[in-house]
C-alpha cells in the first residue's frame, strides 16, 4: 500500500483521492483508512516507509555495484525519488511543527550515515573528491529537486547529474 501511495503522490500530488491509491494497491478504500485513519497518517506511513528503502538500499548498493561511484549514484537516483514525494509531505505536515521536525530529525538520523558510507567508499576508491560530507550532497541535491514541483520543464534529475559528475575526481 505504501508503494503505490508513494506511486500515486509522485504522478498526481498528496491530495490525490484515496481511491486512486487503493486502485494502485489493488485494495479497497476501506483497506487503506483502516491501516491510515488520516491523510496525514498516510502521507507518514508513506515517508517512513520511504526513509526506510533508501536506508536499506545504502549498503546493498554498495555490496551489488560495480563501484562504489556506481552506488553513490545509484543511491542518489533514490534520494531523487523520495525528494519528489517529500516536497508535497512538507507542505501537509507544516501545520504541526512538532512533528514536522520529529520526521525531519528522523530523515536526518536514518539518511546522512548512509550517504556518509557511500562518500566514503567512493572517496577511498580514489573516484571522488574527499572533501564533501554527506549532508551537504544531500542539500545541494534537495535545493535541485525543489523547481521539479512547479515547473513541468524543470529537469531535477539532469541538474543532479551534473552535481555527481562534479564529485568525479580529476587527474
Amino acid at each position: 500500500m505504501l508503494d503505490a501511495a508513494a506511486a500515486v503522490f509522485v504522478t498526481s500530488g498528496v491530495d490525490a483521492p484515496v481511491r486512486d491509491i487503493a486502485a494502485q494497491a489493488g485494495v479497497g478504500t476501506a483497506t487503506i483508512y483502516r491501516h491510515f485513519p488520516t491523510r496525514a497518517d498516510l502521507i507518514i506511513g508513506v515517508y517512513r516507509h520511504q526513509v526506510e528503502a533508501c536506508a536499506e538500499a545504502g549498503p546493498a548498493l554498495l555490496a551489488s555495484s560495480a563501484t562504489p561511484y556506481a552506488a553513490l549514484g545509484r543511491w542518489i537516483d533514490l534520494f531523487v525519488d523520495f525528494l519528489v514525494t517529500k516536497h508535497g509531505l512538507a507542505a501537509v505536515l507544516r501545520s504541526d511543527e512538532a512533528g514536522f521536525e520529529a520526521l525531519h530529525a528522523y530523515f536526518l538520523d536514518r539518511l546522512v550515515p548512509v550517504c556518509a558510507r557511500l562518500l566514503d567508499a567512493a572517496a577511498a576508491a580514489g573516484e571522488i573528491r574527499s572533501d564533501l560530507e554527506a549532508i551537504q550532497l544531500m542539500r545541494g541535491v534537495g535545493n535541485l529537486c525543489i523547481g521539479a514541483e512547479n515547473d513541468p520543464g524543470y529537469d531535477a534529475r539532469r541538474l543532479v547529474e551534473i552535481l555527481m559528475a562534479g564529485l568525479r575526481r580529476l587527474g
